[in-house]
């Protein structure tokens, strides 16, 4: 007779996937026959850069990639961060002590919760907010304790909201900015309040940057390390897949504090072998290389970014504009709320958007649309849209 399969408790405590449901209400619409757009996904749309994948191809054929490359990452490769940091942020590290090397971003995120956490410790996470914090908390068995972020705070966590035990008892917080789902940015002065309320309270910050330089008119990139105080405080995540289109690559990065970086890499250590080597050099090209290709490639988000808007307020659809991401922040209408809202544009018209509460309860009367097609698309998403007549 078969094995019994036995499930361990840590499996248990994952969240479920919130949008695997909203995937299979898209896949089963797309096999019926219908015409879907889907703007719900966060997948990058448009190919990695040419000078980038050249450098791929050329590395490929090096012998030196065809062995286990060391499980800390290259040193071209830190050494590159480093520089990138210098050049765009005015941050100073040291690529030895103060950069690891991650096979994607997500992996940095969940992973720090398993070096810092144990089980009951708690963990302030932003609300709405990725999901896939929740993730590494639950496996270190911990506690969040959710930051609303609310459009009258400009969706930035009011830390006077918190008891004095949610202050005293937390051990980590998570913050990201710009922000997904809410296209907000962070200001200097919030940074500096986050870095006495952390000292204050001996938290560490994960900052989680992987939307760094995809900011809108003009707004200048603002690194949380950055501020005096950072790196005493925390560390942030970075990741090459939104900024270069290199979400299938793989590479992401953690810098800042000496000590949570050692742990990342001793974590690491143990789970992976590090990233294909002809994956890194292609990686140091795109953060040496011109920067042309974020540039323009913000642009084209911001295009797409307008064309969106303009058509939603023609119908009286009223939204503060993203200032950051590639993400929009939407109200829902009323008489609905986020998954009945989605439902009904799926069912009639055939576009995708994510419910807010996928994101958190705060998300709750919102929906999430990624600027991931083209103008053209997004014309034809506000055109069905308009033909269901909603009173917004």
């Amino acid at each position: 007779m078969p094995v019994h399969i036995q499930p361990s408790e840590l499996m248990k405590r994952l969240p479920a996937q919130f949008f695997s449901n909203l995937v299979a209400k898209t896949n089963r619409r797309i096999q019926e026959g219908h015409d879907v757009i889907n703007l719900g996904q966060g997948n990058p749309d448009l190919p990695t850069p040419p000078h980038i994948i050249k450098a791929l191809q050329q590395e490929g054929e090096n012998l030196r990639h065809h062995r286990y490359s060391p499980f800390t990452g290259y040193r071209e490769l830190k050494e590159a961060i480093a520089r990138w940091y210098f050049v765009h942020h005015q941050v100073t590290l040291d690529p030895e002590k103060e950069v690891a090397v991650l096979p994607g971003s997500k992996t940095g995120l969940v992973e720090i919760s398993q070096c810092l956490l144990n089980p009951g410790d708690q963990v302030l996470v932003p609300d709405p907010g990725y999901p896939d914090y929740w993730s590494g908390i639950a496996m270190a068995g911990a506690r969040m304790v959710e930051m609303p972020l609310l459009a009258k705070n400009q969706f930035l966590p009011d830390y006077t909201k918190l008891s004095p035990e949610q202050r005293n008892g937390a051990k980590l917080m998570f913050l990201n900015y710009p922000n997904n789902p809410t296209g907000a940015i962070a200001t200097p002065g919030f940074f500096r309040e986050t870095i006495q309320f952390a000292e204050k309270n001996n938290i560490v910050i994960a900052h989680d940057f992987a939307y760094g330089p995809i900011l809108y008119d003009g707004e200048p990139s603002l690194s949380f390390l950055s501020l005096p105080g950072a790196k005493e405080t925390g560390i942030e995540f970075g990741s090459l897949s939104k900024m270069y289109n290199m979400a299938g690559w793989r590479v992401g990065y953690a810098v800042g504090n000496e000590k949570v970086i050692g742990l990342i890499n001793t974590i690491q250590d143990h789970y992976y072998c590090s990233i294909f080597g002809a994956i890194q050099m292609a990686s140091v090209e795109a953060l040496n290389g011109s920067q042309d290709c974020v540039k323009e490639l913000t642009l084209t988000y911001q295009k797409r970014r307008d064309l969106l808007y303009a058509g939603l307020h023609d119908m009286g659809w009223n939204a503060p504009i993203s200032k950051g991401t590639f993400f929009c922040w939407l109200p829902v209408p009323h008489g609905f709320n986020s998954i009945s809202f989605s439902d009904f544009l799926l069912e009639n018209a055939n576009v995708v958007v994510a419910p807010g509460t996928g994101f958190g309860p705060s998300g709750e009367g919102y929906v999430r649309l990624a600027l991931l097609t083209t103008e053209q698309r997004i014309q034809e998403f506000v055109e069905r849209i308009k033909t269901l007549n909603i009173n917004f």
